[in-house]
């Protein structure tokens, strides 16, 4: 006989209940077991039993209980994190404000940044109770990221032509995600790789010899995930139009193709122009100038160097050429196709904070 436990508690939200759980729920990394916490309560009181909740977000179904019933005993403050037992804390919320905010808005004089050891002399305390601060608020003075904003005049324009192939391709046609990796090294180490042991990783040596480069052209099929690939000695727009010629016999003739690519000067050429006008079925869409990052083959070409290139040996380009080529084969057999997730009004919107910063630095 099937237990039928507890029943489930009825959970109701007040306004200002249900935006604060919403803010709750869009917290970043240093908070997920609130933002978690928070899913749970909002989609409960959607009226939903805890098996559903439960498999929505992907928890056991006494997570959700426990929770559920958490809110229902003491509301929001229910969700929070009890105090936990141990020594009382001895650093008080004024240090830690300073340290904060030394953090964020000073450097030492002399280096870019503080250490953990530096701006613990400074307030008089361990270097270890820095870090501890550190990693609550999520801060690595250490790490600096970099970004482009691009300069093109149609870059919103590009966005949303890119972003609506991607997640809304047109009916009756294939699209290419299409660019050219040039001058891919044949490189072999001056002494063979030793192989990975108990306790020992591969190792291999830091120089090497190079024996000559190839260009690798590629047309990733959104649909599908299978690629198209040619090695040329270069990437003219001679080698170019030799490539359309090439997903032109791939593709069945009643479908029209979209080609996404970059703003190469080799796909801009005369030749190409005119091959287009002899292939009327042939779209081309460009990537915003610096938005290399709109080309879903990039993150093909990615996947060909971490698994295949960056520690393989070739002797040869033809044994590099050959190597490319079985490495595209064995992928074509079980594809998986690249999902673009994210919204062209997502995308601009957080293009708009990187402006609004940058305009309100200077």
């Amino acid at each position: 006989m099937e237990r039928l436990g507890r029943p489930t508690i009825h959970i109701s939200l007040t306004d200002k209940e249900r935006a604060t759980l919403q803010r709750w729920a869009r917290r970043h990394s240093s908070a997920q077991a609130l933002a978690l916490r928070s899913r749970i309560v909002l989609a409960s009181a959607e009226g939903r039993t805890d098996r559903e909740v439960a498999a929505e977000l992907r928890v056991n179904p006494v997570t959700v209980s426990k929770w559920r019933h958490r809110f229902a005993a003491d509301r929001l403050e229910g969700l929070c994190d009890a105090p936990r037992p141990g020594a009382a804390r001895t650093i008080g919320d004024d240090v830690i404000e300073a340290v904060l905010v030394d953090t964020l808005e000073s450097a030492p004089p002399d280096a870019t940044h503080w250490s953990t050891r530096g701006l613990a002399k400074k307030h008089g305390i361990s270097h270890d109770t820095v870090a501890e601060i550190w990693k609550a608020f999520g801060l690595k003075p250490w790490r600096q990221d970099s970004f482009k904003v691009s300069p093109d005049p149609d870059l919103v324009e590009k966005v949303r032509d890119l972003v609506a192939l991607y997640m809304s391709p047109p009916v009756a046609a294939a699209v290419f995600a299409v660019d050219e990796k040039p001058q891919i090294q044949a490189l072999d180490r001056t002494a063979p790789t030793l192989p990975m042991l108990p306790t020992t990783p591969q190792r291999a040596t830091h120089d090497y010899e190079r024996n000559g480069t190839c260009d690798l052209f590629a047309a990733l099929d959104m649909a599908s995930g299978k690629v198209i690939t040619d090695i040329r000695s270069k990437h003219t727009s001679e080698e170019f139009v030799a490539f359309l010629g090439l997903i032109d016999r791939n593709v069945p003739k009643d479908l029209d193709v979209h080609i996404i690519l970059d703003n190469l000067s080799a796909h801009k050429a005369p030749k190409v122009k005119n091959w287009l006008l002899r292939h009327r079925r042939f779209h081309l869409h460009f990537t915003p100038t610096y938005g290399s990052w709109t080309n879903m083959v990039e993150r093909w070409f990615s996947a060909l160097t971490t698994k295949k290139l960056k520690r393989s040996a070739h002797r040869s380009v033809k044994e590099l050429a050959a190597d490319i080529k079985a490495w595209a084969a064995v992928w074509n057999e079980d594809p998986k196709p690249f999902v673009w997730h994210k919204t062209a009004e997502q995308i601009l919107e957080r293009l708009a904070g990187y402006c609004a910063a940058i305009n309100q630095g200077n």
